[in-house]
């Protein structure tokens, strides 16, 4: 099973520096932190600020590849965690044929931002990332994820690079 998500905001992690994509189910409290590289934030965050750059970045030529191929992007699928790691999957359709395309959650979501397409979590993963923290986390990790589940829409800004 599958929850719908939305990206709820964009945020740096204090103890390590790096960016945080927020993914929250409007129905219900599950929030799901991924982090992500700098160049990842950069364009999640373009797209939802809907900022415009000269020339196409990395996520914009891949939803004008998709276009040009008479292809359309029908939903992303954050669809496992292994150890740190999160898979997503990419699904496409061109003709009728639906294809299956493998991804980093990062690159995921940008696509889906431009290609307006739901993004949706595995049951599995949500479960996965709440259950008791890995024996060599730091609970610094721990008193994160339970500070970033607790968030309100006042504490998420925007997210400058």
């Amino acid at each position: 099973m599958e929850l719908e998500m939305k990206i709820r905001g964009l945020m740096v992690d204090p103890s390590t520096n790096m960016p945080v994509v927020i993914l929250k189910d409007p129905a219900s409290e599950a929030v799901l932190p991924i982090w992500v590289g700098l160049y990842e934030a950069n364009a999640i965050a373009l797209e939802v600020e809907k900022s415009t750059t000269p020339r196409p970045l990395t996520h914009d030529l891949l939803k004008n590849v998709v276009t040009g191929l008479n292809a359309q992007v029908q939903r992303v699928v954050v669809s496992e965690l292994r150890g740190d790691t999160f898979y997503a999957v990419i699904w496409v359709e061109q003709n009728g044929e639906i294809v299956a395309i493998d991804a980093r959650p990062s690159d995921a979501l940008a696509l889906a931002l431009r290609s307006d397409c739901p993004i949706f979590v595995a049951e599995e993963v949500l479960q996965a990332a709440k259950v008791l923290p890995n024996a060599d986390a730091q609970p610094s990790a721990q008193d994160l994820r339970r500070w970033l589940e607790n968030l309100g829409d006042e504490d998420l800004g925007k997210y400058k690079m």
